[in-house]
Parts: C-alpha cells; sequence; structure tokens
C-alpha cells in the first residue's frame, strides 16, 4: 500500500448515453480498494480528437484520494472500463476510435512513471484543453511534472469548441 495520493483522472465516452457513462463511471471511483471520491468537474461536450469522423465526447475530470499503486489503480480503471461496456482491441488499434468509456490516470500526486501500458502524467495532457479544462475547474493550480503550471499549457491551446454542460 502507497501513501495516499491525490490523482486525477480523466473520464470521457461516445457511444450510448455517454454523459451517464462518465458520470456512473465518476461515482464508481469511489468504490475502488482505498480510493474516496473527492470531486469531480462539470461534463464537457468535445470535438472527436485523434479520428475526427466519430460522435462528439463527454469528457470529465475527478480527483480521488488514493493509496493504490499506480499500476493497481490502473487496473481498477480498466475494470470499470470494462464494467461499463468498453472493450479494448489488444493491439490497440480502437486507440482513437469510439468508445463507451474511457478512463485515464491524468495525475498521480507529482509522480512521474514510465513503465510498460502506463505513462504518468498522461503523456499528451499538455496538448488536451478537453482535459485540462475539467482538470483546472477541480485543481485550479495543477501542475504537470516535467511540464509545468497546467493554466499556462491551456493558455496556449484552441478551447472555443468545448462545451460545458451546466
Amino acid at each position: 500500500m502507497h501513501t495516499p495520493v491525490v490523482a486525477c483522472i480523466g473520464l470521457g465516452g461516445n457511444l450510448g448515453d455517454a454523459a451517464a457513462a462518465v458520470a456512473s463511471a465518476a461515482r464508481s471511483l469511489d468504490g475502488l480498494p482505498h480510493t474516496r471520491l473527492l470531486q469531480v468537474s462539470r461534463l464537457y461536450r468535445t470535438p472527436a480528437w485523434g479520428v475526427t469522423a466519430q460522435p462528439d465526447f463527454i469528457n470529465a475530470v475527478a480527483a480521488v484520494e488514493t493509496s493504490l499503486a499506480p499500476r493497481a489503480l490502473l487496473d481498477g480503471l480498466l475494470a470499470l472500463e470494462r464494467d461499463h461496456g468498453r472493450t479494448r482491441a489488444a493491439d490497440g488499434s480502437d486507440r482513437w476510435g469510439p468508445r463507451t468509456l474511457d478512463l485515464d490516470i491524468l495525475l498521480y500526486g507529482d509522480a512521474v512513471v514510465d513503465a510498460p501500458g502506463l505513462t504518468i502524467p498522461h503523456p499528451r495532457l499538455s496538448q488536451r484543453a478537453f482535459a485540462l479544462l475539467p482538470l483546472l475547474e477541480i485543481l485550479p493550480g495543477a501542475r504537470i511534472p516535467g511540464v509545468g503550471d497546467a493554466r499556462a499549457a491551456l493558455a496556449a491551446l484552441e478551447t472555443t469548441a468545448i462545451e460545458a454542460l451546466g
């Protein structure tokens, strides 16, 4: 068991009732072992990124306090994805495609992890307004290890196509 840290989880989906799936998954984070949900951002509607010929995404960020190690937290998130109907292609060919639910560890305290299948902070966090907007909503002073101030990263990105829902 690790010393408790605050981890930030990116939530997203664009198939079925994506808003309900993201909200349900956020609540489910509180059920992970040794993990307590602290806060969840509003939902955001975001144009698809990567492969753009697909429905808009619903995105949010949740902050949790966890004493799970990063790999154990990732395993819990992957199980929640499966519980919400997500299947991942073994070869990763569906990485940018539509999905019922996508859960990513964006930050794990100030840790930097570079292991097979697990990179923290999320390697493209500083390039993704759809993750930075909700992250900064719940953690206004967020810093991205190895990058710096998350607000400065967001200032360099286009955000006009992202719509807060509520």
